[in-house]
């Protein structure tokens, strides 16, 4: 692959990059991570209007048609100043699950609306007790009724669950637990009768949701994809999650990197800049060199995702090796801010705290290396 960026990928970073920075600020992130929407109005139809929830759905359905390679350029952007909003559950998580599992009717009516930013979805996936994302953990039912399904259960850790006009349930409608193949995806009414969110204080300050569904009944038009067929899905689609958050750890480590080097030429001690000692300058360099190894594998996985060849062992590789290196990454952050890092009005809590979140995010380090370990031929 090509690690040079395109012209237009070059216009996509510097206007995303223009726009995160002016609608983003950190007073604003922390003023929404208390607030109760967790994002604003202008900051949503602001990227909507430029094209970014419509970036990677085909034109056929009213998208601007890029790949997957220009979403993780604009994510990248994104982690830097981390944007709040329930952006990623819908234009990547959402939005790609109906692309993958819908049919043309599906598609038709909902990847438009995706595109315009009108409707909000999210995947409503992980349960209690859920330690890894494997089909023994799912115990939400889908029972048919008639030409209804009825869907009961818990699931935890929905992001963006309050402002979701729908979402997307795995649930089991046969089989055991374990069994892969009893696995079915459901379009649920977000706002609709038997279902009950709560909120979740998280570490990131991020919006996430226990997500109730009692007596839900959902007609057979809703399913998404095939019956007891929904597994492989959620399968790929964990994949695109997995390297869209690591685009996201990619950028916020970048901006991390440059508030040190910045805080280095500034901090004077002893009479010289902190950055002419020697410890100093070996946290930046092993910053510097952790995070182009993370940039490599992002965009490598990102590309084989593009290309439509196997990914599998380099995706996992990506997730496991870019979550504890951006934790690692904090870490040496934090030691270079010294005290002043720890302030409440500082920006390396945020970023820290981001780093934590974003290592569980849709597994982690050591679910991946499961994963790698299972692809290895020994």
């Amino acid at each position: 692959m090509d690690f040079n960026f395109t012209d237009e990928q070059k216009m996509l970073r510097d206007s995303a990059r223009g726009f995160c920075e002016k609608m983003s600020p950190m007073a604003f992130v922390l003023d929404m991570e208390e607030d109760e929407k967790g994002f604003t109005d202008d900051l949503w139809g602001g990227m909507a209007e430029l094209g970014w929830t419509a970036l990677i759905i085909p034109e056929e359905y009213g998208g601007i048609g890029l790949g997957f390679l220009d979403m993780i350029v604009l994510l990248e952007e994104m982690g830097r100043v981390c944007v709040p909003g329930p952006f990623f559950s819908t234009a990547i998580v959402g939005g790609l699950t109906i692309l993958n599992a819908g049919n043309d009717d599906q598609k038709n009516e909902l990847l438009p609306r995706v595109a315009s930013g009108e409707i909000k979805l999210s995947l409503a996936h992980t349960e209690p007790g859920m330690t890894r994302y494997d089909p023994a953990y799912i115990t939400v039912t889908a029972e048919a009724s008639g030409e209804n399904y009825v869907i009961n259960g818990t699931k935890l850790f929905v992001s963006d669950a309050h402002v979701a006009d729908y979402f997307i349930c795995v649930a089991r409608t046969s089989g055991m637990c374990s069994n892969k193949e009893g696995i079915s995806l459901f379009l649920v009414d977000a706002k609709g009768a038997g279902v009950s969110v709560t909120p979740l204080k998280t570490l990131a300050g991020d919006k996430q949701f226990e997500v109730v569904f009692d007596q839900v009944s959902v007609t057979k038009d809703n399913v998404l994809g095939e019956i007891d067929g929904g597994w492989p899905v959620i399968e790929l689609i964990m994949q695109y999650a997995a390297v869209g958050k690591c685009a996201e750890m990619v950028g916020g480590a970048t901006k991390v990197l440059e508030l040190a080097l910045d805080y280095c030429h500034q901090r004077v001690q002893f009479g010289k800049p902190i950055g002419v000692f020697q410890a100093v300058q070996h946290h930046c360099a092993n910053m510097a060199i952790a995070l182009q190894g993370s940039k490599f594998i992002t965009y490598k996985a990102g590309w084989l995702l593009d290309e439509g060849l196997p990914s599998t062992r380099i995706t996992a590789s990506a997730k496991a090796w870019v979550s504890e290196a951006y934790k690692k990454f904090v870490i040496l952050g934090h030691q270079i801010f010294a005290g002043t890092g720890f302030m409440v009005e500082h920006e390396m809590p945020m970023y820290s705290r981001r780093a934590r979140a974003a290592e569980l995010a849709f597994g982690d380090a050591n679910y991946y290396r499961q994963i790698v370990a299972g692809e290895i031929d020994l």
